[in-house]
């Protein structure tokens, strides 16, 4: 990856990317909103607030497997091959730190001739 943030070089595999990045997000609310929803059950006293909220824990585990299991199936999340977890893990921060040092505000933003067609007129 250059420096050059317009580059559209550099757009290259940043979907998978984002995809990788917002399934992980999804996996760690998920988890957060289980945990929420369980130290909530604990505290309530209505059998009918203990009922929705034990009816929503479930659907919260549920949700919290259906992501996980896309994410392994993907290959973008290996809870059983930790070495393979953290190769994904060093891509990720090495990717950030690549980022963090681009210039994203470079005094010449003009790129006209770097795309091999014009933009549509609509």
């Amino acid at each position: 990856m250059n420096q050059d943030y317009l580059d559209p070089i550099n757009s290259l595999h940043v979907p998978e990317l984002a995809d990788t990045t917002f399934a992980m997000d999804l996996l760690l609310r998920a988890k957060e909103g289980v945990r929420n929803i369980a130290v909530a059950l604990t505290e309530s006293a209505s059998p009918d607030v203990r009922t929705l909220l034990r009816n929503q824990l479930m659907q919260g585990i549920a949700m919290h497997q259906e992501i996980t299991e896309l994410m392994i199936n993907k290959k973008w999340f290996h809870p059983y091959e930790l070495s393979e977890q953290y190769k994904l893990d060093q891509l990720s921060a090495n990717n950030t730190l690549m980022i963090g040092k681009m210039n994203l505000f470079p005094v010449e933003t003009n790129r006209k001739g770097m795309f091999d067609r014009t933009p549509d007129d609509h």
